[in-house]
């Protein structure tokens, strides 16, 4: 990629001319509140109001013990469980409103990040329509963190940060690590991400990413969305034909959900513009704004190129390190909402590509810790309605992509239904 060292370059000595040291705005302090939830058509008002930038931690247990307890994962076979308010989740799941009104509740489980875009109130409930017919109630511990205007760091800090993160991915000892902007998931391994080893690839070093335990739904997915899913081919591939990165993850939502789900979760649209890149950074440095939107290459799919290229990276590692996708809508739709077919992965440094011996991106070998990343920032944001993991018939688990990296993978694709 010719703009790979030049923008780098460029970058780093715009920023480096603007060095200086702003102290970070007061933040109001975190809080913990204990709140017993009923299995009930009922919502139970928790008393806690919700303002945009709050990061909101819950975890639920089954506060008594015996038989047919009631879970707040859900329950596979729980008779007479009446019209479901979520019917993505199994009866008796955990669900949550951030609205009295609201009639699209969201996916809890026994644990779940999410941050507030928008003001509110915060009930808790179950995914019933009628009276419980299992036992017990809910143990649910809620952490608040208060949003705050985002602070000011110091360039330092920055160009310090950026320097480490590309050091760590090219002596091969990256960890795909927490959304930037987002609190660090710490990493609980549950049912919903068993944290399978990693499958060594031939002549890669094995990165383990830290796991990330996302809130996925038990309930089977739907027989026609399987089958589309299904459908879908494993790999995407450069001009040449040659296959690439796997497809490991797929978005249910209208191009308006997508893109302002994708914004809320704080991922930026890719320039695609190469030669406007290095002038645009530059001039973003000189008014001390961070240069997040890095061209990428374009990759096929469907016989055409993405329809849309995000990243994510901390300030000035851009070049070398940033998390990123590309979707491409898919010729398939679900209960009249587009499905999107999406290929993650984490640039961790540089190699030589293997096709043309020029400088390209290297990747985290371990690509499955970016699908789940992808997965964790929706659901911080409040964005993520509910999800699934699919395993193909045909999975993925281990290859090279197109530039002749290889990467490994449990196989399984990640189903998102958006807000």
């Amino acid at each position: 990629m010719r703009y790979v060292l030049p923008l780098a370059l460029a970058l780093l000595s715009a920023f480096g001319a603007w060095a200086q040291t702003t102290p970070a705005p007061a933040v109001a302090a975190p809080y913990d509140k204990d709140v017993q939830v009923t299995p009930s058509p009922s919502w139970t008002d928790t008393g806690i109001d919700l303002h945009a930038g709050d990061l909101v931690e819950i975890t639920a247990a089954s506060g008594t013990s015996g038989d047919n307890v009631c879970d707040p994962q859900g329950m596979m076979n729980l008779p007479n469980a009446g019209k479901l308010p979520l019917e993505s989740a199994l009866p008796g799941a955990l669900l949550a409103k951030l609205q009295e009104k609201s009639d699209t509740p969201i996916f809890i489980g026994a644990e779940r990040q999410f941050k507030i875009t928008d003001a509110g109130h915060l009930y808790l409930g179950s995914n019933l329509g009628a009276k419980a017919s299992c036992s017990g109630n809910y143990s649910v511990k809620i952490h608040m963190s208060p949003g705050a205007a985002n602070a000011n760091v110091s360039v330092q800090s920055k160009l310090a940060s950026a320097a480490q993160i590309w050091l760590s991915g090219q002596l091969g000892g990256s960890k795909t690590a927490a959304m930037p902007g987002t609190a660090q998931n710490p990493g609980i391994v549950s049912d919903a991400n068993p944290g399978m080893a990693a499958i060594p690839a031939s002549g890669t070093p094995s990165t383990k990413p830290e796991s990330i335990s996302l809130p996925v739904s038990r309930a089977p997915l739907d027989r026609e969305l399987e089958r589309d899913v299904q459908s879908l081919p494993r790999r995407v591939n450069d001009e040449f034909k040659n296959l690439g990165d796997m497809v490991n993850f797929v978005l249910i939502g209208s191009e308006k959900q997508v893109q302002d789900a994708l914004a809320a979760a704080s991922w930026h649209v890719a320039d695609t513009s190469t030669p406007g890149a290095v002038a645009k950074a530059i001039m973003m440095a000189t008014q001390k704004e961070d240069y997040l939107q890095m061209p990428m290459s374009q990759l096929y799919l469907f016989g055409r190129v993405q329809d849309f290229g995000y990243e994510m990276a901390e300030p000035y590692a851009m070049v070398a390190s940033r998390h990123h996708f590309r979707i491409w809508k898919a010729p398939a739709t679900y209960k009249g909402q587009q499905v999107w077919a999406g290929a993650g992965t984490h640039d961790i440094g540089f190699e030589k590509d293997q096709r043309n011996g020029k400088v390209t991106h290297k990747i985290d070998p371990a690509v499955d810790g970016e699908r789940d990343n992808i997965g964790q920032s929706l659901e911080q944001a409040g964005k993520a309605r509910v999800m699934y993991y699919f395993t193909p018939s045909d999975p993925i688990q281990e290859s090279k992509n197109a530039t002749g990296g290889g990467f490994h993978s449990d196989g399984r694709v990640l189903v998102i239904f958006l807000q």
